[in-house]
Order: structure tokens, then sequence, then C-alpha cells
């Protein structure tokens, strides 16, 4: 194509442009139903939007004569940031589609006489690196948001563990896409790994599982919460061979977020003392170290342990029964001595021990929380717990 050719299509271009942008905006409205759901505001944007794309080309196609830039990416910097929300990348393709084929549809008045072919195989060239332009614009907007949920994530994570729970933190989840019940929190040590890989390969996992999937690393400490499992069993399976070496602890089930701070504050509290009970299986309940828990300090567990061993046995012939059956190494015929009652009264009594309480006296790690309970219950008697 000569210059002059040249120059009587880009002419051509330039006045055409009003009437190719008008074409193709009815064509997506014939064609798209993604863009006639649009709000009116947001399809004037994307008018806007095609009548730059056709005015880009315009200056590209002026320009051929010398090194060709690749067209410029700021077409797609016409609309508002919320625009790129409300319209994905395949849609943004086949917004480009739309206008190459009105064009296309056109060459023949478009072009100047013998400028078809050449005019034909330029929106070829340039609708590809439109397309590549494209792309790119959404990887970044992809990575912008990225990070801002990693943000999110790591403040809903801490939050919860430090039990600072209010309206923003559920702000925080709906704009993540949180919409999950009943939740468990497990807490471990993380492993070896860079934990934005770590905390996205756990969260794609639980997409596929149909969960909902939070995690951070705080210090050496790994924090999971899950929504949506059927269980707390269904929850750790997929979940537990993340966590690096060492015990991984399981919170109890809450009904929903608002609660999981009562879950983490338990699944952390029972990491810190995992180290009392060494043989406890991997994952353990936080339940499962009430009594550890208490020795360490937790409030909750010290309380836990009195509401549920203490004051049940309390002002009947059981708390005695318990308390001798323990100091008597967990003998059955030295406690019936020392009360002087028969031994199958003993185990009478001790069987309802464990229907109030459900630990079983004759069990050693039962028998071990029983006794905490019992000394947790007598020091909250004398006002010194």
């Amino acid at each position: 194509m000569n210059d002059r050719v040249r120059e009587d299509t880009a002419r051509r271009l330039e006045r055409a442009m009003g009437s190719l942008g008008t074409a193709a905006m009815a064509r997506m409205d014939e064609r798209l139903p993604w863009y006639r759901a649009l709000s009116a505001e947001d399809r004037s944007w994307v008018g806007l939007v095609a009548q730059a794309g056709i005015a880009a080309f315009v200056e590209w196609f002026q320009h051929a004569d010398e090194v060709r830039p690749v067209p410029s990416i700021e077409i797609f910097g016409t609309a508002p940031r919320e625009l790129k929300r409300s319209v994905s990348l395949q849609q943004t393709v086949d917004l480009v589609r739309i206008v190459v084929e009105v064009v296309e549809a056109k060459v023949s008045e478009l072009a100047a006489p013998g400028g078809e072919e050449v005019l034909r195989q330029a929106m070829l060239r340039y609708t590809r690196d439109v397309a590549f332009a494209a792309a790119h614009v959404y990887a970044r907007e992809a990575e912008v948001r990225g990070a801002w949920d990693a943000r999110l994530e790591a403040l809903i994570v801490d939050a919860l563990v430090r039990g600072e729970v209010d309206d923003g933190l559920h702000s925080w989840a709906a704009a993540l896409g949180w919409t999950s019940s009943p939740v468990v929190v497990l807490a471990g040590y993380a492993p070896d790994a860079d934990p934005q890989t770590l905390i996205d390969g756990m969260r794609d996992k639980g997409r596929r599982l149909g969960q909902d999937l939070l995690a951070g690393v705080q210090g050496d400490r790994l924090i999971v919460i899950v929504g949506g499992a059927d269980s707390i069993r269904d929850a750790a399976r997929h979940v537990v061979p993340r966590f690096g070496p060492g015990p991984v602890v399981i919170g109890p089930e809450v009904p929903d977020l608002h609660a999981a701070a009562r879950s983490a504050r338990a699944a952390t509290a029972g990491l810190r003392a995992a180290v009392g009970w060494p043989d406890a299986p991997r994952p353990v309940l936080a339940e499962d170290l009430l009594a550890e828990r208490a020795i360490d300090g937790d409030e909750d567990a010290r309380q836990q342990l009195v509401e549920t061993v203490y004051r049940p046995l309390e002002g009947t012939p059981l708390l005695d029964t318990l308390a001798t059956y323990l100091e008597q190494g967990t003998s059955l015929e030295a406690t019936a001595r020392l009360l002087f009652v028969h031994p199958n009264t003993v185990r009478y009594r001790l069987k309802k021990i464990t229907e109030l309480t459900g630990y079983l006296p004759t069990e050693g790690r039962s028998a071990f929380t029983l006794q905490v309970g019992l000394i947790l219950g007598r020091l909250a008697e004398t006002g010194v717990s």
C-alpha cells in the first residue's frame, strides 16, 4: 500500500469512527447477554472503551510506516476500576471480537481502492496485540486483588486469635466471599515453605472440596480456619498434612465466624499445652487437652473443668467417692474400705460419675483430667483459683 492509499484509508477510518462505535454497541446489545445485563452506567463505560479502542487503532494504523508500537493498554484505563470487576476477561475478549467483526464487515467501505487486504491484516495484528494488552490489565488487577485478599485474610486470622471480633470482621470475610458454617479452627506449626504459597494451596484445596478456608502464619505457628465442613474430622483430613512437624490442635466446632474466636482461643491454648502430653494423637482435640491447658493457666479450660467435673458432683457422695478412688490409685477395694461401702456401690458410683462428667475414672487420661478438675473445684470453693 503506497502512502497515498494509506493516508486516504486513514482519513476514511477517522470519519467512520462514530458510526463504527455505534454499530459495535448495537451488535453487543444484540449478541452479548452479559452486556444487556449491565447497568446503564456500565454499558456507557463499555461503549467508551470500544470507542477508545477504535480511535487507538486509527492512530496506530496511521503510523504503520514506522516501527509499529504495541497498542497502548490505556484504552482499558478509560473505564473505572469497578468495571474491571464487573466485566471478566472472557467478556472483554467478546467485546474486542465484536469490534473486529464490525470493522471487518466494512473493510471494503473503509479502505481506499487497493488497500483492503492491508487494512484487514492490520486489523488482525492490532486485535491480537489488544488481546494481549487486555490480558495484561486483568493479570495486573488479579495480582493487586490477590495481595489485598492476603492482607484481609491475615487481618481476620489475627483478629480471631486475639479475640477482637466486631462487625468489621464480617465485612472483611464477606469481601473474601466467606459464607460457610459451621467453623473450626486448627493450630499447629508452620512448615518450611513459602507462607503465601502454602496458604494459596490450602485455599484452593478447600475450594475444590466446597469449603471456605482462611489461614495465617504467625511466627512459627500456622492457624487455619475451616468453614462448611461436614464434621471436625472432615475439616482436619485435608488440612493437617499441610502443617509442619509437631502437634496439631483442633478447637471446638462453633456455629459461625463470629464465634470462631472461642475455637481459635482453645486451639492456640492447646498448642501451647500440648508439650505436656507427648503421646497425644495428631491431630488432637483441644477438649482432650483440658487438663494440660488448665495447668498451663488457660482460664477457659479451668472454668470448663470446674463446670463439667466438680459442679455435677458437688454436694453428693459421688464427690468423696471420686476423690478417694483417685487418691487410692484407682483401687476399688481400698476405696470401698475407706468409705465403708460395698465394692459394688463404688462401681455404681463410678458409673454415675461417668454419666455426669463424660470421663471414665478407670481410664488413665480421664482419671488425670478428673483429678485436675477436682483440684480446681476445691480451689474455686476457697476463692484461690
